[in-house]
């Protein structure tokens, strides 16, 4: 059935099992999902049906880098595939969407988000789609390690688009995740294809260390002459800084990774590592999603990291060329209140949610959201904020229309009058009326839209759509900023407290679920059971070895990991003379959460907003629990927790 085109076009005699498997649920119509590890095929498990397949393949994917390598693979194979991505012109996605129309593409890539324009849901409507690929699948889950709030929608998107058969896919997905993944998507337990998770060529180590003596650890670990490609993980972006320079004191030729670096520094020493110019690399989970870079010997933990998930994820990106490969963990119970903290810090406060669903009960019908405004105005951080919207989609209070920039400046490569020159007659005067409408400060332009519209009744979209043009020519250099989303307001008629109630409660069971992962992170660290069956395990793969003979445990090395160390305890009244000055600050009385994250040193946008950090009571108890921390508080000022 597929055996030719197999050959034809990916040049193999065979697949692997569970591939097979996959693909021939595929091509009987049937939805399925794949649970592979990391570098076995999981990719050919849509590529293939695809070309045989009658209509388009709809494939969803986290990350622009990964989309790109697999459009040119795709590509490489002669296979029509494109993408809809942020980093192409106007003209150019214009360009893929009539490839589309026409038939002509077999595989279009989108982000998730895409899907939250209602100009790209009216055009994908119109076109046949045979089937959906969701990558990296388990971020569905509310329960997986890697949620997106976006892809809830995803089954929602699913029917509305009338796509008969879903193809999901993952590498790391426990069985809770699994089932909730098929369950929101309705396949079926015979369509779950599970293959082995364990990795033979992966030596696992977990070694206790105070804090003192991890810097030591490491450098017995990478040994003399660590020549060898590595990759060292770190939690936060000033310990990655901090041990690049220590490595590098000792003779290690070492670099820094992580998110608060310049995008175009990021980018070049991903390169120099790619090609084997820089070895090791001490990063925060910045670095990794989509390195495929086969040789790598060594993954080091220097600080623990966020979830069992996580740690195998990380790991995965050792031996995969088939070679061995080293994966250690140096590890103590010190830095567990960083991991906590940040699953604490996601929690919006109950009030927080009452803001937002009261500024919508007040919208008649259209609902406009700068997210960068409604988090510091709610006190509620972006990504639980982004989560919190979807939820108010299911709960049928709020529905996707469109996004737009609020704002939009530019400055002329060719004077004014040459531009006008390249039209004629309305179009001409058109133009003219956006340079006459729009104020001047030195060289940039601001669009004035509200005048355009008032002087000679020009329409926004059509405004947008002329100086995207000038930009595409290369006439004018345009900024837009601002990004607003605009809702349709479905359901304002709610009880206010009863529906913050009920979202507050989602958020406090997802914390809770994220609070049980990292200690069952600890108790697989402390493990007494071979580490690789236990990870397998973990993963719905119960083939694995019951003694691998490649752990520390099967070596006889059984960590204890060192508690964190006792913390002096605090007074009330010194409690009270650090918060006083915050609280004075607030113009409302903050929640015992708000005033924890305070004394946690925790970002916020409330403690953005008052200059938190510049109060002397900010990360006192940074070293402290936040629980019990928040116990402190709610006892001081008495506050319910």
């Amino acid at each position: 059935m597929y055996h030719q085109t197999l050959k034809d076009y990916f040049g193999f005699d065979s697949l692997r099992k569970g591939q097979e498997d996959v693909i021939t649920r595929v091509l009987n119509g049937q939805s399925a999902a794949a649970i592979f590890p990391t570098g076995s095929g999981k990719s050919l498990c849509y590529q293939l049906p695809a070309v045989q397949l009658p209509h388009l393949t709809l494939v969803i994917s986290p990350l622009l880098a990964l989309m790109k390598d697999q459009l040119d693979f795709l590509r490489s194979k002669k296979i029509p595939a494109a993408s809809i991505d942020s980093s192409q012109t106007w003209d150019e996605s214009q360009q893929v969407m009539q490839g589309v129309r026409n038939g002509e593409t077999k595989v279009l890539m989108i982000s998730v988000e895409r899907l939250k324009n209602e100009r790209f849901r009216q055009f994908i409507s119109q076109v046949q789609v045979s089937l959906l690929v969701v990558d990296e699948a388990h971020c569905i889950s509310e329960w997986g390690h890697n949620f997106r709030p976006d892809y809830l929608k995803l089954p929602y998107y699913r029917q509305l688009l009338n796509i008969p058969q879903v193809l999901l896919l993952t590498a790391t997905a426990t069985p809770n995740v699994i089932q909730d993944m098929s369950t929101k998507f309705g396949i079926a337990e015979q369509d779950i294809i599970v293959t082995g998770f364990y990795r033979p060529n992966l030596d696992l180590t977990i070694l206790a260390a105070e804090d003192e003596n991890k810097l030591p650890t490491l450098y017995k670990v990478l040994g003399h002459h660590n020549d060898q490609p590595t990759i060292i993980y770190v939690t936060l972006q000033q310990t990655a800084e901090a041990v690049a320079v220590a490595l590098n004191q000792q003779g290690y030729q070492a670099q820094a990774y992580h998110a608060g670096m310049d995008n175009d520094r990021r980018q070049a020493i991903q390169h120099e590592f790619m090609s084997g110019n820089i070895n090791c690399i001490v990063a925060t989970i910045a670095f990794g999603m989509g390195i495929d870079k086969s040789n790598i010997r060594k993954v080091v933990h220097f600080d623990l990291p966020k979830s069992i998930e996580n740690y195998s994820q990380e790991i995965g990106r050792a031996g995969r060329d088939g070679e061995n490969a080293e994966c250690t963990v140096i590890a103590n119970k010190a830095g567990l209140n960083v991991l906590e903290n940040f699953v604490y810090g996601d929690t919006p406060d109950l009030d927080a949610i009452a803001y937002i669903l009261n500024e919508i009960k007040n919208q008649p019908a259209a609902w406009e959201v700068m997210l960068t405004r409604l988090s510091k105005d709610s006190n509620v951080r972006l990504l639980p904020l982004k989560t919190l919207l979807v939820y108010l989609e299911i709960h049928k209070i709020i529905e996707p229309k469109f996004t737009y920039f609020a704002d939009y400046r530019f400055k002329c490569n060719l004077t004014p009058q040459e531009i006008f020159a390249h039209f004629q007659g309305e179009r001409r005067q058109f133009v003219e009326n956006i340079f006459a409408c729009s104020s001047k400060a030195r060289t940039w332009y601001t669009v004035d839209f509200e005048a355009l519209w008032n002087s000679c009744h020009a329409d926004r979209k059509r405004v947008i759509t002329a100086i995207d043009y000038f930009g595409e020519k290369g006439w004018i250099t345009l900024e837009s900023k601002q990004m607003t989303d605009v809702y349709r307001v479905v359901n304002n008629q709610y009880d206010v407290n009863e529906e913050a109630k009920k979202l507050f409660d989602l958020f406090r069971q997802k914390e809770s679920s994220e609070i049980k992962r990292i200690n069952k992170m600890l108790n697989f660290f402390e493990n007494t059971h071979c580490l690789s069956h236990d990870l397998a395990s973990y993963f719905a793969d119960n083939n694995a070895p019951k003694q691998c003979g490649h752990c520390s445990v099967c070596r006889g090395d059984i960590a204890v990991l060192p508690p964190a160390l006792p913390l002096p305890e605090t007074s009330d009244n010194v409690l009270k003379a650090w918060c006083d000055p915050f609280l004075a600050a607030c113009t409302t009385t903050p929640s015992a959460a708000a005033i924890t994250r305070f004394l946690n040193g925790m970002t916020s946008p409330l403690n953005t907003k008052v200059k938190a950090r510049q109060m002397n009571g900010f990360g006192q108890l940074e070293a402290y629990p936040f629980g019990e921390t928040r116990s402190l508080v709610c006892k001081v000022y008495s506050l319910q927790e």
